[in-house]
């Protein structure tokens, strides 16, 4: 019988960051509500079911920073992303 999957710990944040799409450009701002190692539950000011597969986010609007991040769930203005 598999073994149940462990979810990493989550840590609440409710810290302010920045989605970037099509290689930097697009910049929208959201926020993290809650982080872990692998990764990270956001919410927009606008509905998430329009976000790409992949996405950049960090902490900073410079689009060389951050993390790549695919996206796992969206249920109305907030997305689960795994980072990559």
């Amino acid at each position: 019988m598999p073994q149940p999957k462990k979810r990493a710990a989550r840590k609440l944040l409710s810290r302010h960051a920045w989605i970037t799409l099509d290689g930097g450009f697009a910049a929208r701002h959201c926020l993290v509500q809650d982080i872990s190692d692998t990764g990270a539950k956001i919410t927009m000011d606008e509905d998430a079911s329009q976000l790409p597969g992949v996405i950049r986010m960090a902490f900073a609007r410079d689009a060389r920073t951050g993390r790549s991040c695919q996206v796992i769930w969206r249920r109305g203005k907030s997305a689960g992303v795994r980072f990559i």
